[in-house]
This record gives C-alpha cells, structure tokens and sequence, in this order.
C-alpha cells in the first residue's frame, strides 16, 4: 500500500503561480514514478507531468514551459511548480504513484482555481 497527501492547491489570479506537494508514505520502494493528473468539470482527467525513477520528466502541452515537477526521494515528496497559471489550469488536481501496469495509487485530489 502507498498512501499519497497532497497539499498546495487554492485560488489565484491568472497569470500568479501556486506550488502543489504530495507526500508519499507506505510501499514507497514499489513506486516506479510520480506525478500529476488534472480532471476539469465535464473533462476527462488528463495527465499534467510526470516524473519516473531516474528519467526525464514528462509534460502535457498545455503546461509545457509553464510548470515544473520535481521529486525529493529523501523526503519522498513530488512538487508542482505551476507558473504563468490561466483559467483554463482550473481543475481537482490529483497525485498518482505508479507501481505497475496494474497498480496506480492516487491522493484524494486538492482544487486549483485560476480566477480571469
């Protein structure tokens, strides 16, 4: 089991930036990455960035050049970055850790609202 807290989320202005943490506990040497999905009202989730065990991290386009994920395997945290935030960044955002093919864990998910 891996549990996943997630801490960070708001309201900002568009344009400001907020930090999303997410602290994983538990089976945390089974975690093979980390990362972030977003899901909007009426959108499906979608990924934001990612970040496995030793690799390069992954972005969705729409966030590109705009956020950063980094990992502190000391602390075992992943961090969002999110700079330059629009409106259209208002979403339930969500920590995953991927064990396997078959096996995702999620933190309970934390609001980010990007005010016009």
């Amino acid at each position: 089991q891996v549990q996943l807290v997630e801490s960070g989320g708001g309201l900002v202005q568009a344009g400001g930036s907020l930090r999303l943490s997410c602290a994983a506990s538990g089976s945390i040497f089974r975690i093979n990455a980390m990362g972030w999905y977003r899901q909007a009202p009426g959108k499906q989730r979608e990924l934001v960035a990612a970040i496995p065990n030793g690799g390069s991290t992954n972005y969705a386009d729409p966030v590109q050049g705009r956020f950063t994920i980094s990992r502190d395997n000391a602390k075992n945290t992943v961090t969002l970055q999110m700079n330059s935030l629009k409106p259209e960044d208002t979403a339930l955002y969500y920590c995953y850790a991927f064990i396997s093919a078959y096996q995702t864990y999620w933190g309970q998910g934390t609001q980010v609202t990007v005010s016009s």
